[in-house]
């Protein structure tokens, strides 16, 4: 059939990006660490992003489950459900969320899983509603994730400072409330197109072998035996281990490198914390821009860029990072980069493996993330806490993109 004359595609984003501003509320966790290291709570810095490691961790394995279930629910009730436990896991906080356990359950666990059940859900209702547009669409359902945490970091930091007026669980109380809203609101539009349904004046998509994309549109269990899914696993792995490194940890790493360069702690603190707006924001932009990328260039070579250009970054933030616009400026670059793997990563797949199965196939590349969610933050908490410094921790990172950035030129697109 052609375009569906009664329903509004573009409904399809606007509820995906408000899906997805309340799921950006993990990569917003930086701007609790400094107050959870400090009394009453007496975190380490290793709890602090163990915290954040467990969100990333369960969010990644719950996604599979949610794309496995997706069939059989429909992705309103996924997105609905995802929503509900989000909103539980920091409401329960509020009132139970005083030791470093109870914080690692509900936060990390809890509200790990919530992302996880709703986070696949506007990829592929939107893959599925813009099959001319994949790699756009992408980028925008998943900008508003990028988008949020700089939200959340700004309202609970120094646009209202929630956080020192409130205490960090009443924040937690409020966020909770207002993620489960939102994510409710958004799902309202999170329908799959009618059977049949194409875009009228679309050219058929041809893989790599000249047939048709969607031709290949195998299970997951098929894809679990291909060498195109493990490389794309591990490619994931590292690229996504240096952004989220840089995440869990920038505004410390901030506030260390600019103390060293003669800043009294406060500014260094207000310059570290601009810092992390900047990488929220452009990791919302970065998701935009590489999905259009992909869309010019293929998903395989801007995999490849992007890789290359996080690489060269890794390596010279240590020492390139030393006053407030050159943080700013690496915590802007590496965040644009970050952004592109949650747009290059759903296409990469739906292009190996087919559209129609994307959003239970995504999911299992989506592990990927999971792994380096604890690799990133916690490698780069634990050299910190060890050395003192976080440049064996930025190093290992980079020569990880580049590793990265090889392996994407050997995919095979469409090759059985």
């Amino acid at each position: 059939m052609g375009e569906n004359k009664t329903f509004n595609r573009w409904l399809v984003v606007i509820g995906a990006v408000l899906i997805q501003l309340a799921l950006g509320a993990i990569y917003a966790w930086s701007v609790f660490t400094k107050a959870l290291t400090e009394a009453p709570y007496g975190f380490s810095v290793p709890e602090t992003q163990a915290v954040f490691s467990a969100g990333l961790f369960t969010f990644a394995v719950v996604m599979i489950l949610s794309g496995i279930k997706m069939k059989k629910y429909g992705p309103r009730k996924m997105a609905m459900a995802g929503g509900l436990v989000l909103g539980a896991g920091y409401i329960l906080a509020a009132f139970f969320g005083s030791s470093f356990i109870a914080q690692f359950v509900l936060i990390g666990i809890v509200g790990g899983a919530g992302i996880g059940l709703a986070y696949v859900v506007p990829i592929s209702v939107g893959m599925k509603w813009f099959p001319d547009r994949k790699g756009l669409i992408s980028g925008l359902a998943v900008a508003g994730f990028g988008f949020g945490a700089t939200i959340w970091v700004k309202v609970a930091g120094e646009w209202f400072n929630l956080i020192e007026n409130l205490g960090v669980q009443t924040v937690f109380l409020y966020y909770g409330i207002a993620f489960a809203a939102m994510v409710i609101v958004g799902s309202i539009w999170m329908v799959d197109p009618p059977k049949g349904y194409k875009v009228k004046g679309m050219k058929e998509e041809k893989s790599g072998d000249g047939k048709s994309a969607d031709n290949e549109n195998i299970i997951w269990q098929q894809m679990l035996k291909k060498i195109g899914f493990w490389t794309t696993w591990a490619i994931f792995i590292f690229s996504g281990m240096a952004g989220l490194m840089v995440i869990g940890n920038i505004k410390l790493f901030g506030i260390d490198a600019l103390q060293a360069g003669g800043m009294e702690v406060a500014a260094a603190g207000v310059a570290a914390g601009t810092a992390m707006a900047w990488y929220a924001i452009l990791n919302g932009i970065g998701r935009i821009a590489w999905g259009r990328i992909s869309d010019t260039i293929g998903p395989k070579l801007a995999i490849f860029l992007m890789c290359l250009l996080q690489g060269l970054l890794m390596l010279t933030l240590f020492n390139g990072a030393n006053t407030p616009v050159m943080l700013a400026i690496y915590a802007s670059a590496i965040g644009f980069n970050f952004g592109g793997n949650f747009a290059l990563f759903p296409v990469m797949t739906s292009r190996l493996f087919g559209t129609k199965n994307v959003g239970s196939n995504y999911p299992f590349i989506f592990t990927a993330y999971g792994i380096a969610g604890i690799a990133g933050p916690m490698l780069g908490g634990f050299v910190r806490d060890t050395t003192g410094s976080f440049l064996m921790a930025f190093m290992p990172a980079g020569i990880a993109c580049l590793l990265g950035a090889g392996l994407a030129l050997t995919i095979r697109q469409g090759k059985k």
